[in-house]
């Protein structure tokens, strides 16, 4: 499909997944009936995770896979990865893994995450507790991290996250730019805002995304939560038009 009417890439938790079982069955049914549409979605989320979440009844199948926070890309249809996108991403993290390893995995604030996964290092934490100086060492090791979601640490590529990752995405599949509408709802998904894409941040947004989003003017701010916030978006940037129903 390279003539989309509508590319969604949206976050899943909070997101996608936010809302009411309504909500969510409002969204996803009408996704469902559009076979004009490309559902991308853009997560921290692993691949076991996604595969267990489209195995339920009515949640749409994505086309293509952003997951663990831009680190790895995957057809949605076979699940493998797509290696032309992917290889920028190995060539910056290189021996990330040991190196991160070696400098935070002993640190008492830290608690590593169980998942593995190939290029990002993750851990469990306060914020509050982990030390500026810690964020300037992981910087000169020739990172980037993120702490979002009130109790996580990811030690990323330098210059990989969501964000860019999309784009490199829809550059290597020759997608138009227009069309695409990206939803989020925690700092993970600022690097999605500051593509200057359309976007929706959701009305259950932390409130540091929405503090960093408040003054974008591609980023509406819808006042519904989860799903309902993308069902919202959809008029707002008139995907849809207001008498459209689900079948």
């Amino acid at each position: 499909m390279m003539n989309p009417t509508l590319i969604l890439a949206t976050d899943l938790d909070g997101t996608f997944l936010g809302g009411s079982p309504a909500q969510r069955r409002e969204l996803f049914d009408w996704l469902n009936d559009h076979p004009d549409q490309l559902l991308i979605f853009v997560t921290g989320r692993d691949l076991e995770f996604i595969r267990e979440l489209i195995a339920q009844p009515g949640v749409p199948r994505p086309r293509y896979i952003i997951g663990d926070i831009g680190t790895s890309v995957y057809d949605g249809q076979t699940f493998l990865p797509i290696p032309e996108v992917e290889q920028h991403i190995a060539g910056l993290w290189g021996q990330g893994t040991e190196s991160i390893s070696a400098l935070l995995d002993r640190e008492p604030y830290l608690q590593l995450q169980p998942a593995e996964f190939r290029y990002r290092r993750s851990y469990d934490c306060d914020p509050a507790a982990v030390p500026a100086q810690v964020l300037r060492k992981i910087e000169s090791a020739g990172f980037d991290w993120l702490l979002s979601g009130g109790q996580y640490l990811d030690v990323l590529p330098r210059g990989i996250s969501k964000g860019p990752t999309l784009l490199r995405l829809l550059d290597h599949l020759r997608l138009p730019r227009d069309p695409v509408l990206v939803a989020g709802d925690t700092l993970n998904d600022l690097s999605l805002f500051q593509t200057r894409l359309k976007g929706v941040a959701v009305g259950n947004a932390e409130p540091q995304l929405r503090q960093e989003t408040r003054h974008m003017a591609s980023v509406y701010e819808s006042p519904q939560p989860g799903a309902a916030g993308i069902w919202d978006a959809l008029l707002h940037y008139q995907f849809r038009n207001r008498k459209e129903i689900c079948s």
